[in-house]
């Protein structure tokens, strides 16, 4: 199951000398279900890590989308002990102030201080400018060294939204700051959504090729003829934002590739994955390449193709086998019209491979098989 395989990766971590592996998570609004793909995954991660089965000691949880008070309740929801949660979890508040307006507006008195309340007992740091991404980076090393119990210990990244950061910030200095967490020796993993539709094409490319893993999600069913607007497409999207294809593409050291697919499916629970009925199907055609001409051979070709009589071949039939080498002129050979040549080639229904030479003035060395003593 691509879900229970995005789970392991995140649960070993990273590979000593190597860098973190690193999730997206990419949906769009033909088939929203991010966030509940992010949260399920968040979850996983959490409860391998109170149970000692992952690499990494604790999870900064950094927050553009939602409010820090909302994974609290998510945490539990799920049954995770929130008081635990000063030992594993650090939440860096990007979604409170992203810009520091509350606080200079609390500064001058016109609205209350908008800090998070002291009665969560989460521990969380306020970030007031998501634009300096070097200050953003520094608050999730320090928060997550303070998880980290021995030298050698590691700490999850998790982040809700990297389009919330490509709102104030370019995408090449996005890419750094991703780049720089992955290549972190303290840092286990990473994983963060994006909503596609938001950014060109570019841009998501550019996520993807620093990710070792990437999970689409595609719409169950796609409007009929483009249109969006009448009646009965409206009713076919709501099917979409209860289901839909949940593609995974995992990256590997050496280069090779691999694609799991599944459906994932939004229930009052959670989120429930289901394998696709021609999931091998589907994968080794996606593999294929999109060509004007058939890679494939006809049944008719593949009989022809069998039937060719190689020159050095040995058919077993009894006869002395006189191959022609090409050191002897056409008149040497024994004499054999056209006509029966055509007519024993006819009747025996095979292919045939003549070699003549290009002249009788070549040297013979040229064309001497090194191999011709070989009973091949």
């Amino acid at each position: 199951m691509a879900a229970e395989a995005i789970g392991r990766a995140l649960r070993d971590g990273a590979l000593e000398g190597e860098h973190a592996p690193a999730l997206t998570i990419k949906d769009s609004s033909d088939a929203p279900l991010g966030p509940f793909v992010f949260n399920h995954i968040f979850i996983q991660l959490s409860s391998n890590i109170l149970a000692k089965k992952s690499q990494s000691q604790g999870i900064v949880l950094v927050t553009f989308a939602r409010s820090p008070s909302f994974y609290v309740e998510l945490l539990k929801s799920k049954g995770i002990d929130i008081a635990s949660s000063k030992k594993w979890l650090r939440i860096l508040d990007c979604y409170t102030d992203p810009l520091g307006w509350k606080s200079r507006l609390a500064e001058s008195g016109v609205i209350s201080n908008p800090s998070p309340k002291s009665s969560t007992s989460v521990t969380t740091n306020m970030c007031r400018n998501v634009k300096d991404l070097d200050s953003l980076f520094s608050s999730i090393i320090e928060l997550g060294r303070d998880l980290i119990t021995d030298a050698k210990g590691r700490f999850a990244v998790v982040m809700d939204s990297v389009s919330e950061i490509l709102r104030h910030a370019t995408t090449s200095s996005a890419a750094v700051l991703l780049s720089s967490l992955r290549s972190h020796d303290q840092i286990s993993c990473l994983l963060w959504l994006l909503h596609e539709d938001l950014h060109e094409i570019k841009t998501t490319a550019a996520l993807e090729y620093m990710s070792s893993m990437v999970a689409s999600i595609e719409p169950i069913i796609q409007p009929l003829n483009g249109h969006r607007g009448n009646s009965e497409n409206l009713s076919l999207i709501e099917q979409n934002f209860g289901r839909g294809k949940f593609h995974v593409r995992f990256k590997r050291r050496n280069g090779r590739v691999r694609l799991m697919s599944e459906e994932l499916h939004v229930e009052h629970t959670g989120i429930k994955f289901m394998a696709t009925a021609s999931e091998d199907g589907m994968n080794a055609q996606s593999l294929v390449p999109k060509v004007q001409f058939n890679l494939q051979l006809s049944e008719k070709e593949r009989n022809d193709r069998a039937n060719v009589v190689l020159p050095f071949e040995h058919q077993g039939n009894g006869k002395t086998i006189d191959i022609y080498d090409g050191r002897k002129s056409l008149t040497e050979s024994k004499p054999e019209t056209s006509n029966e040549k055509l007519q024993s080639s006819e009747n025996s229904g095979r292919g045939e491979i003549i070699y003549f030479r290009d002249s009788d003035d070549e040297r013979p060395d040229s064309d001497e098989d090194p191999d011709d003593d070989l009973d091949i």
